[in-house]
């Protein structure tokens, strides 16, 4: 199995909270506590591997994306390259997912109203159009993408429909895992960037496609006892855990962070304005806990890949990963105690000056946020204070 980046994908987004960052941080890890992971259960033959399989896959797909970007760079203007990009990609595509080679479908209909889906699988909606279709609009005169986008076409028949649960939805460029879905206002999918993720070589995030959309997780007649929605279960209950907790850290993490403050060396003039009341014990308090809403937003927006928007590219999400964000601090903290120097400190306070100016960070692909929790004055007297020893 290929070592998989903590917490941070560059070419995987999740929206809804449907299946958390961290939740296919665990999968790609083989985390025992997620079921669903055995070889077994992914029909692999006695003896073979996780990792012998997924890259057999991953290498026959290579050269199957780069011929199907060949020739898509060869479309006239105009074509939507429906069947290059099934054909070519998508098809083979699911059939190293474990589906076979799909069979083009008949339109469905439900409650009165026929949805023109390409393909399903089983009870499983999976909707292929073509490489120039865009999944979130409308094109007039297309199959499955005319009356509302492909996304939204997949996403009402699954809330209409009781006899299906989960959907592919995919261009070639992006495919998207879909559930049925109460909210109207929110969405709720996992997104693969396949374009990024073959033409970059990146390895990692495709193991995690691999074992999310592979056959065997939606496989069961009932998919309410199939093993997407099982993962979605898990993650439903790890998240009211640590709601349960939340409160317990944070109240943990104001007297080690207030008193890591007090009491570093360098930080004489922060006790000196304590000790002569120029800066309350209250206000004082009132500032650690804004830091500590500060790393629990970014926590949380790293884990879900909430932080950058779908235009950010590849490079930039790579050079905030690897260099400024809270999740290689969290990881490396793991290993080791905390030094003399203020360098991660330092990284982490240019990405909070960054949310809260008003362009940003565009080398590190960061929004302006401009709230006052990440003004100046939310931390005047913590944001220029030294933290090494605790990082």
């Amino acid at each position: 199995m290929a070592r998989v980046r903590s917490q941070t994908f560059t070419t995987i987004r999740t929206e809804g909270g449907l299946l958390p960052a961290d939740i296919l941080v665990r999968i790609a890890s083989l985390d025992k506590a997620i079921p669903g992971l055995a070889n077994s259960d992914y029909h692999l033959m006695k003896g073979e591997s996780f990792g012998n399989k997924i890259a057999d896959s991953w290498s026959r797909l290579s050269s199957a994306w780069r011929h199907f970007a060949e020739l898509r760079s060869a479309l006239p203007e105009g074509d939507n390259g429906t069947t290059l990009t099934r054909e070519k990609w998508l098809l083979p595509l699911f059939n190293e997912l474990g589906y076979g080679r799909l069979s083009v479908s008949r339109a469905i209909d439900v409650d009165g109203k026929s949805f023109a889906l390409s393909h399903v699988w089983s009870t499983v909606p999976i909707h292929l159009v073509g490489v120039n279709i865009p999944l979130d609009r409308r094109s007039a005169g297309v199959k499955g993408a005319s009356g509302s986008s492909p996304h939204s076409l997949v996403q009402e028949f699954l809330n209409r429909s009781e006899s299906h649960l989960w959907a592919f939805v995919s261009n070639g460029l992006l495919m998207r895992v879909l559930r049925d879905n109460a909210s109207l206002t929110r969405q709720a999918y996992v997104e693969f960037d396949l374009e990024a993720m073959f033409s970059e070589d990146v390895y990692e995030d495709f193991v995690v496609l691999w074992m999310v959309c592979h056959q065997s997780r939606v496989e069961s007649e009932d998919l309410a006892i199939s093993w997407l929605e099982k993962w979605t279960t898990v993650a439903s209950q790890d998240g009211t855990r640590a709601l349960d907790v939340l409160r317990t850290n944070v109240e943990q993490a104001i007297t080690e962070l207030g008193t890591g403050f007090v009491e570093h060396g360098h930080n004489g003039q922060l006790r000196e304005s304590l000790r002569s009341g120029e800066l309350s014990g209250q206000d004082f308090y009132r500032e650690i806990l804004r830091l500590i809403y500060r790393l629990i937003f970014l926590s949380v927006a790293e884990d879900r890949n909430l932080l950058h928007s779908s235009s950010v590219g590849h490079i930039e999400r790579t050079r905030y990963s690897k260099y400024y964000s809270l999740s290689r601090i969290r990881m490396l903290s793991g290993r080791r105690r905390g030094g003399p120097h203020p360098d991660l400190w330092k990284s982490l306070v240019e990405v909070f000056e960054g949310l809260g100016n008003d362009e940003g960070i565009p080398s590190l692909g960061l929004p302006a946020l401009g709230s006052f929790l990440w003004s100046e004055s939310a931390c005047p007297n913590v944001q220029i204070s030294n933290i090494s020893k605790f990082i």
